[in-house]
């Protein structure tokens, strides 16, 4: 077979796998119940974040624990922004500016990645665990912020409600309009579900762009050799202060996800536990090391692996007698402490065995099914 053809069948199963994709998740709605399609909700709100990172992290050699304080500032501007004033029931003392759903969703997003610019004069000159740990304070002024602020969160306590995300009269976390597909009624969960689907795609898609351009390549040019890249012309600091104001940015579109789904926006008691934790913090971190540092679609997989086994588990667990014994014994083994195990193990096994992550060994396993480069190679040399 020719190189032509092969190209060509490639693209051809690629459109064909694609399409695929598409279809089952418009359909995934139509058959699972609400608990079902709320895990897969969680896992693209890790996604998102994770893909932010990676970027980051894994093209441009910055490590960040600060992700879970932009995913903050992004849902607090959202329900800031898109907050109704004098709306019944809404507490006097929140600050609600009243402006379009989308209008405060791309605010959400300019002002977490004006949020990462703020953070440009150490984020654009250190790297490593340097900035790491100058990015986890972040984590403690998110906590300081949260709680002091309370008239935009809400506070710790009681927190505050976002407003749903109209558009065009059409509400895609609420109920209303009512709406039935195929004679399945269209509630909250379903909507929602298409909302994050349609996020998460553009999400992996200007990804997947911006790697793949100009940028990406300056990227990884700092990340390989500053030093080299600054005698080529590359502005070193410019560039790292850049990528990380576009994965503040998606951090900002994560927490605008994150407060839809839990339907309230609301400050963490402690730095520790919380949705804007250090517990996030690491999730996210495991996410990239797990799928592959550097992989957009390993980002995808490795959320599914930490935000995803926790929520699988529990509804699994009245389901089985092995998980019921296992779960409800002395040992404290919570479907959260599982997770933790498990992916900490996987990390682990990632470093020793397959750096790459699952991204690796998916490419691997599909070089495999693939006839081998030595056997194309002598197909070229074949009179």
């Amino acid at each position: 077979m020719s190189d032509v053809s092969r190209a060509g069948t490639e693209r051809l199963w690629r459109i064909v796998a694609l399409v695929a994709l598409v279809v089952l998740l418009m359909l995934i709605p139509l058959y699972a119940t609400a608990a079902w399609l709320r895990v897969g909700e969680y896992v693209m709100v890790g996604a998102v974040a994770a893909i932010g990172l990676t970027m980051l992290t894994g093209h441009a050699g910055q490590l960040s624990l600060g992700t879970p304080f932009f995913m903050l500032v992004g849902g607090t501007t959202y329900c800031v922004l898109a907050g109704q004033v004098g709306q019944e029931g809404t507490d006097a003392n929140l600050v609600a500016l009243g402006l379009p759903p989308l209008l405060a969703f791309l605010g959400a997003i300019v002002v977490s990645a004006l949020a990462g610019l703020a953070f440009a004069p150490v984020s654009g000159r250190v790297g490593g665990i340097y900035l790491a740990m100058a990015s986890l304070s972040l984590v403690y002024l998110g906590l300081y912020l949260g709680q002091r602020f309370e008239s935009l969160t809400g506070g710790a306590a009681s927190g505050r409600r976002p407003d749903p995300f109209v558009v065009f009269g059409f509400s895609f976390t609420s109920s209303d309009p009512e709406l039935v597909i195929a004679g399945v009624p269209l509630g909250a969960p379903e909507r929602t579900w298409y909302l994050f689907v349609l996020i998460t795609a553009v999400a992996i898609v200007l990804a997947r762009g911006a790697v793949a351009s100009r940028p990406g390549r300056a990227w990884r040019s700092v990340r390989d050799n500053p030093s080299a890249a600054a005698a080529m012309g590359v502005d070193v600091p410019r560039v790292r202060a850049g990528v990380f104001a576009i994965s503040s940015a998606y951090a900002g579109v994560a927490g605008f996800m994150t407060v839809h789904w839990f339907g309230l926006l609301k400050a963490d008691e402690n730095e520790f536990v919380g949705s804007w934790s250090i517990a996030v913090a690491i999730a996210l971190l495991a996410m990239i090391l797990i799928g592959g540092l550097g992989s957009i679609t390993g980002a995808v997989v490795g959320a599914g692996v930490v935000f995803g086994m926790p929520l699988v588990l529990q509804l699994l667990i009245p389901k089985s007698a092995f998980l019921s014994d296992l779960m409800g014994g002395d040992a404290g083994f919570t479907p959260v402490v599982v997770t933790a195990l498990l992916y900490g193990v996987a990390i682990i096994l990632v470093v020793l065995f397959e750096p790459g992550g699952l991204a690796t060994l998916g490419r691997r396993i599909v070089r495999a099914v693939r006839p081998s480069e030595r056997t194309t190679t002598q197909e070229r040399r074949t009179p």
